[in-house]
């Protein structure tokens, strides 16, 4: 248990920096940054969580986007500012590089060095991985505006 927690607080330090660097870029307020720590650390702490209770990588990140997206919902109502200016930010250290960086490295191997049924299959399984944990940001992102914003009109 002690070592799960010291896995947690590892992961809320590391995970909270690029969400405050890419909201940074983004001219984020800086009395929000703060906010955007909190849900990047509590999004990826999320994750982290579910895949130790034995969720796939894919659902996992699914439940922390949706999470992240109800408080980004809050938190827009409280401090009166859009919400993807937490909820976009708060998801950036979720974004699968590896694997992208995976399915391109066998993309060109496949084109200089040849067929292989292994590498390809690498590449496919990557590549699979990559597109499912961005459609599950993205989703997890919208499912709690399509359900609280509904019965709202437009305009």
């Amino acid at each position: 248990m002690l070592e799960l927690l010291a896995i947690l607080v590892e992961d809320a330090i590391f995970s909270s920096v690029p969400a405050v660097g890419f909201a940074m870029v983004f001219n984020v307020p800086s009395r929000v940054l703060p906010l955007c720590a909190i849900g990047g650390a509590f999004a990826h702490c999320l994750r982290t969580l579910c895949i130790h209770w034995g969720v796939p990588l894919e659902w996992a990140t699914l439940v922390a986007s949706t999470s992240v997206g109800l408080v980004g919902v809050y938190w827009s109502r409280r401090y009166l500012i859009p919400r993807p200016v937490f909820t976009v930010a708060s998801i950036i250290p979720m974004i699968p590089g590896s694997y992208a960086f995976k399915t391109m490295v066998g993309i060109i191997g496949l084109y200089s060095g040849g067929f292989s049924e292994a590498l390809l299959a690498t590449v496919l399984e990557n590549g699979l991985r990559t597109l499912f944990i961005l459609m599950a940001l993205s989703f997890g992102l919208a499912i709690p505006s399509v359900v609280i914003y509904r019965g709202r009109p437009i305009v």
